[in-house]
């Protein structure tokens, strides 16, 4: 028995939830993004900003839907700050790869609020000083990488 490439495709959780195929607590949403609750939450609150068309990253983003992500994202950290959750600070996180802790391949961002003692912890075990000649050597690196827009 064999099966086509569409239907031996995974399924994108967040496009079924996109498409509302699938089930989300939904908050906000408009032409580019939709924002929801994060089913495994960090902390009560955690709201996911996720763009409508399938991006794996931020590579993957057109620089307008990558702009108005970060703004919806601002607004919603600006509604939870003012929401009766009464949250003491707010993380913004992105995972862009499976090396920095992606573990669903459609972009989104986190809006996390934050409560004193609410036990998440984000302290990296590195933070040794990098020497100035490796650093400069690092950044001529990045700096040869950024599109020119002349």
């Amino acid at each position: 028995m064999t099966q086509n490439a569409a239907s031996a495709a995974p399924v994108c959780t967040f496009c079924a939830i996109v498409a509302r195929q699938g089930e989300a607590s939904v908050v906000y949403e408009d032409e580019t993004v939709v924002v929801f609750m994060d089913r495994y939450p960090v902390t009560p609150g955690h709201l996911l900003v996720v763009p409508r068309r399938h991006a794996i990253g931020l590579e993957d983003l057109d620089e307008a839907t990558s702009a108005h992500v970060w703004s919806v994202g601002h607004d919603m950290a600006r509604a939870l700050r003012r929401s009766s959750l009464r949250c003491e600070g707010i993380n913004i996180f992105l995972c862009d790869g499976e090396a920095a802790f992606q573990t669903v391949f459609h972009f989104h961002l986190h809006i996390i609020p934050r409560y004193a003692g609410d036990g998440w912890n984000v302290n990296p075990e590195s933070g040794e000083e990098r020497e100035r000649s490796l650093l400069d050597s690092d950044a001529q690196a990045i700096k040869a990488a950024i599109p020119s827009t002349a």
